[in-house]
């Protein structure tokens, strides 16, 4: 059994945090079968302070602070950044929106080690906030449908999990932090967002006048019931529509929903935590409130959480990566790739690549790389389960020819494929190059068009290789 340090770094519009956690990766295959390695165990080895997110002015990230909040962390921690195998980093909610997140990131570089990922989007922080709560491991456990609201400064994060699996997500613009107020009790800050539900709601809110609770209650109320219809309990407003997050996808619900979780900052109001109305200096408790009054907590059965403000950064520390599958093949000293598209064949351009035409191929990467302006696309597919050997013949020379004529000279031809036959197809694609260039042949991982994918150094003497798939890039 091999143990990989993974760290996890959440900067979102309220809070920063820092985790560090163990994977134990396993053979789990018997001595006579194909080996199997698979990730037998999660445990977190520590969980630093809850920061609040440095601000230079209301859109800009202070990227050096940030810096020195996480390299404080890894010092009281006990790690250094040569030793983090895996992870990510995850600028989320509003923070994503701000104008130099992709600066921060940068500012982070020394502290990512050779494998994390810098990564954002509405979409993947529900996924990510989803299972550090343990909504999925509950809907797997239970064999139900959850959906989880992960409900922070500036943004809800929604995914329903049905046995476990991902059936929908989306975001709404609605959160702690959308009206601020100052230590003099004025209204120090009102988003757009809140300024409409406002105005549904009969309440004028303008900036620095008196924070009023009773007005700023019911502006949560009508948060709240913006909530019940996202999840169905009330008929759809143009409201809906208008606080559904730039980036998310379209949220569909699933027939069978039963239960809900909550977690993010404000979910620990929304669980009856008290505190004092404007104690951080916003409307989080008063909206956390709201929604406990609200109908959500009759029409569903509501679930405690693992993790509340930490479910996202524990989330990212140990369910972002995933391993191949151990029949692989690859080139030598091509690791790690980071940030790499996906261009996914459907089940007709499959087909007639296992026809051995490239043709179909050649033209779709052509239009991909220039769509993309990128240089190199992983090239996926789901493959078949137990194909003939004339087959991964004919595949693998459809793919040089479609890819070979493409990509320019010394790039890899990079193949994931969802069923287990990596190994023979990225051998034959390698004989008939002749070692022109590099190849990598993963399998037993599944992902989308338009996803990127992440791949590490190979573990346990080179039979498996870390990835992480990415849904969604800077929203």
């Amino acid at each position: 059994m091999k143990q990989i340090l993974s760290v996890g770094i959440d900067i979102g519009t309220s809070t920063t945090q820092v985790i560090f956690s163990s994977l134990s990766v396993e053979n789990t295959s018997g001595y006579f079968t194909v080996p199997k390695i698979s990730i037998v165990g999660k445990d977190i080895l520590y969980k630093g302070e809850i920061h609040r997110t440095p601000l230079r002015t209301r859109t800009l990230i202070d990227g050096e602070a940030v810096r020195e909040i996480v390299a404080a962390e890894f010092q009281k921690a006990g790690y250094t950044p040569s030793q983090t195998e895996t992870g990510a980093v995850i600028i989320t909610g509003e923070s994503a929106r701000k104008e130099n997140s992709e600066e921060v990131l940068r500012y982070l570089s020394d502290f990512a080690g050779e494998f994390v990922v810098s990564t954002a989007g509405p979409d993947i922080e529900s996924i990510v906030a989803g299972k550090g709560s343990g909504a999925a491991a509950y809907s797997e456990d239970n064999g139900v449908a959850v959906v989880n609201l992960d409900i922070g400064g500036g943004t809800t994060n929604a995914v329903i999990f049905d046995d476990g699996e991902v059936t929908a997500k989306g975001c709404l613009d609605i959160g702690g932090r959308l009206v601020t107020i100052d230590s003099s009790g004025r209204i120090d800050y009102i988003s757009e967002s809140a300024q409409q539900v406002a105005q549904s709601v009969g309440v004028q809110l303008r900036q620095g006048d008196a924070a009023r609770i009773e007005d700023l209650t019911k502006l949560c109320d009508g948060y709240a019931a913006v909530l019940e219809q996202f999840l169905g309990l009330s008929g759809k407003t143009a409201l809906l529509s208008a606080l559904k997050t730039p980036g998310s996808s379209d949220f569909e619900l699933h027939p069978k929903l039963r239960a809900v979780c909550f977690s993010g900052g404000v979910a620990d109001f929304v669980y009856g935590t008290q505190q004092e109305p404007f104690h951080f200096g916003d409307i989080g408790v008063l909206l956390g409130q709201a929604i406990r009054r609200s109908r959500i907590f009759t029409a569903f059965r509501v679930i405690g959480a693992a993790e509340t403000i930490r479910a996202t950064v524990v989330g990212a520390g140990t369910y972002t990566t995933s391993v191949s599958g151990s029949t692989i093949d690859y080139s030598d000293g091509l690791f790690p790739l980071k940030n790499i598209p996906v261009l996914r064949l459907d089940g007709k351009e499959q087909a007639a690549c296992f026809a051995g035409d490239g043709s179909v191929l050649r033209e779709k990467l052509e239009w991909f790389l220039r769509q993309n302006d990128c240089r190199n696309a992983v090239i996926a597919m789901d493959g078949e389960s137990d194909p003939s050997y004339i087959a991964v013949q004919r595949l693998a020379k459809a793919i040089t020819d479609g890819a070979d004529s493409v990509l320019s000279p010394g790039e890899p031809i990079m193949i994931v494929l969802r069923h287990d036959m990596a190994k023979v197809l990225g051998r034959q694609v390698r004989a008939l190059l002749a070692d022109k260039r590099p190849v990598i042949s993963i399998d037993s991982i599944i992902v989308q068009q338009n996803d990127y994918i992440d791949m590490g150094r190979p573990l346990m003497d080179g039979m498996v290789i870390p990835v992480v798939v990415k849904t969604l890039i800077f929203g």
